[in-house]
């Protein structure tokens, strides 16, 4: 995968609603999963953001299929994001394959992976 596919993941609330988007993703770094000890923004679990009008939509995958944490970690994510800026908050768990790749620069130095 090129260097640039491992920037920061870029979500259609970037473009639309950029404040809000950053306060959304910081707000993200918190939500740890447990097992790996990063969080669902480093390991690039959160696959886009749309903000409309006082909701929001987040669209998510995890790192294995079935992943013991997966509900808690939705909840986790959807709870802090709502929290972040105060808009309703909906879920949605896609079935996108996760690999190492999807992580954020130097995210995965730890585990070796880069």
């Amino acid at each position: 995968m090129s260097e640039d596919a491992i920037q920061t993941l870029v979500w259609e609330a970037d473009s639309t609603d950029p404040e809000k988007s950053e306060e959304v993703r910081e707000a993200l770094r918190q939500v740890m999963d447990p097992e790996i000890g990063l969080s669902v923004i480093e390991l690039g679990l959160v696959r886009d953001l749309k903000i409309e009008d006082s909701t929001q939509h987040v669209k998510m995958i995890m790192t294995t299929p079935f992943c013991p944490y997966g509900p808690a970690l939705l909840e986790s994510t959807r709870a802090k994001a709502e929290e972040a800026t105060g808009n309703g908050t909906t879920i949605e768990m896609a079935m996108d394959p996760w690999d190492p790749s999807m992580m954020e620069e130097g995210a995965g130095s730890d585990w070796g992976l880069f």
